[in-house]
């Protein structure tokens, strides 16, 4: 029973149907592989002590043949941004009173324990999830399964080097310019970003509508299977989507023959290094094999990084505003909320102008193209330690997730390959405005000829 903590979602809930084995034997392999590999990655920064008897109480439902809900009995992490009755949520930062009262679930959380789900613990996030690696003041770093020096990416860097590591086969993970397709980048796991909406989410992020909440998994199928729990109504999110009863299951081995696929290589601006490049280039042929009529074609539209980092970057001076105490906070966030601070009414209204034209300007494009598909991003994992590889912020090695979440389009990354380093390079899936389903059918179309990989764990020291 020791490699139970490698099966997916999926193959977890086949065995506990035909009693292959149970909860609690799963629990206690993935609690033990947490305890093996945690010291090193810090990917948990609170690890839940009731996971043996949550087990037992799924062991005993499902031998009744009454499992509770779609994921009874698997293992689930929690961003710690994320509230979670019961833990505090510090958000990375010293400037949380961990005393709480922490009284509430956030929504994705409340229908993960109505689902029966495992709640693992919560996972390392950089302060108040603000840049696109993995550290903070709280914390410490935290470190890639598949080479420790470097970055497992962010803000979700923890959520994505528990599932890569084996400590649990889903997490939940947010994305408010790439948080959640940026790790998965980094650390060779499949992740979505769904329409905006479409996950409820409560309270809303400080940085604004742009932010989204989503899974992170080791398959295609384990997503489409967490987006049926995440994706259930919360009455708190007023921003929601109208619940659509649907299983983002049916129709995900449908193929992707005839779809019109644009393929670009740098969006017609960025500035992505050539092997990063070339491997996602070598994997666009997968589509074409597989019926799709691809076309190298760029969107159209300008560099959105000026668009973004205005809403970011205001949305950091009014969090500030709401911190007592600054002295341990990340200087990188007092850097970027004192330029969040210099942001008037005027310019922040001519940003949303801008924004609402982007928006259109995609919505136009998908008129002739079904997907988009892109590099996830600009580089492979590097040194941990540092915010950015390159000169400027972390939106400056990210130029390929943030626009889609200024559209609040459906947006997922998929791994397509590995560099001569051996780390993993991902690819992105980009929809139309609600078709969250569509991205899936695609990723699981590629995911069937690229498999997604783990790493081996064994040669590293635990």
């Amino acid at each position: 029973m020791s490699g139970l903590h490698e099966l997916t979602a999926v193959q977890l809930l086949e065995g506990y149907r035909t009693r292959a084995f149970s909860p609690v034997e799963v629990a206690a392999s993935v609690m033990q592989r947490i305890e093996e590999r945690n010291p090193q990655l810090n990917a948990f920064n609170l690890v839940s002590n009731h996971v043996n008897e949550e087990a037992k109480a799924s062991e005993a439902r499902w031998l009744s043949g009454m499992p509770k809900g779609l994921l009874d009995g698997v293992p689930v992490s929690i961003k710690d941004i994320i509230l979670t009755r019961g833990w505090p949520t510090l958000r990375g930062s010293k400037t949380v009173d961990p005393k709480g009262p922490w009284n509430d679930d956030a929504p994705v959380t409340a229908r993960l324990r109505e689902h029966g789900a495992l709640l693992l613990g919560k996972t390392t996030t950089p302060e108040f999830g603000w840049k696109g690696v993995t550290d903070s003041p709280l914390t410490g770093i935290t470190r890639n399964p598949w080479n420790p020096a470097k970055t497992p990416g962010g803000s979700s860097g923890g959520a994505a080097a528990a599932v890569a590591a084996g400590m649990g086969p889903l997490a939940v993970g947010t994305d408010g310019g790439g948080s959640i397709r940026i790790p998965c980048s980094f650390t060779g796991l499949f992740g979505i970003k769904a329409s905006f909406g479409r996950v409820p989410a409560w309270p809303l992020s400080p940085f604004g509508t742009v932010a989204h909440v989503g899974p992170i998994t080791k398959s295609t199928a384990d997503a489409a299977l967490m987006l049926n729990v995440l994706a259930q109504p919360d009455a708190r999110d007023w921003h929601a989507l109208p619940y659509e009863p649907r299983d983002y299951r049916a129709g995900l081995e449908d193929g992707i023959r005839d779809l019109r696929i644009a393929y670009s290589s740098n969006l017609g601006y960025a500035d992505v290094d050539p092997e990063v490049a070339g491997i996602v280039r070598s994997a666009i042929g997968v589509f074409t094999d597989l019926g799709a009529r691809v076309e190298e074609r760029h969107p159209g539209f300008e560099n959105a990084g000026p668009i973004f980092q205005t809403h970011w970057f205001s949305g950091a001076a009014a969090l500030i505003r709401t911190v007592k105490d600054t002295k341990p906070v990340d200087r990188g966030l007092l850097e970027v909320a004192a330029q969040g601070a210099k942001i008037g009414a005027a310019e922040l209204m001519d940003a949303q102008m801008k924004r609402a034209a982007l928006g259109l300007h995609m919505n136009l494009f998908h008129r002739d193209y079904d997907l988009l598909v892109t590099p996830t991003l600009a580089v492979a994992a590097f040194d941990v330690g540092q915010e950015t590889p390159v000169k400027g912020r972390w939106t400056d090695w990210t130029p390929f997730t943030y626009p889609f979440n200024l559209t609040g389009q459906p947006a997922a990354s998929i791994p397509c390959g590995f560099t001569k380093g051996g780390l993993p390079v991902g690819l992105q899936i980009v929809g139309p405005r609600f078709a969250d389903a569509l991205v899936l059918r695609a990723a699981r179309a590629f995911e069937i000829v690229r498999p997604v990989k783990l790493p081996d764990l064994a040669r590293l020291a635990p």
